[in-house]
């Protein structure tokens, strides 16, 4: 019984840190990206009408900055190969977090040539997960 009592005790020191967790879906992401899986780097946004992408333009809504995607990356040239780096992960609460770091696409001067840039991610922790609500990308 003890031992029981010992590891219901541990359970919280199990399960993955905030950042642990929110790392794991930005890796995830680039894994998606890079064998040209757009819907599957979509995974780790909120499917909601309120998810909003901002760059030069303002969308909202997961169906609509996916089509946006789609549009921007219709090929896996044209996606090239995607890396994040400086990455800071902030706790804003139990359920917020914000991310700041740079991405990196590396593609061929006919796919559009190298492309780099600084984006902000609000996520927000669901029923599924961390989940990214609000990125800002430039």
């Amino acid at each position: 019984m003890n031992r029981f009592l010992c590891f219901l005790a541990a359970l919280p020191l199990l399960a993955a840190s905030p950042e642990a967790a929110i790392r794991k879906v930005l890796d995830d992401q680039v894994t998606a990206w890079n064998r040209g899986d757009i819907p599957g780097f979509m995974d780790g946004y909120d499917k909601s009408e309120s998810t909003t992408f901002v760059s030069t333009t303002v969308t909202r809504g997961h169906a609509q900055v996916l089509a946006g995607y789609l549009k921007r990356y219709p090929t896996p040239e044209k996606m090239g190969t995607l890396r994040f780096s400086d990455l800071e992960i902030h706790a804003l609460g139990p359920d917020y977090a914000s991310v700041l770091g740079r991405f990196h696409l590396e593609r061929s001067k006919e796919a559009g040539g190298e492309a780099a840039g600084i984006f902000t991610l609000l996520f927000h922790k669901t029923a599924s997960g961390w989940q990214v609500i609000l990125d800002h990308t430039s």
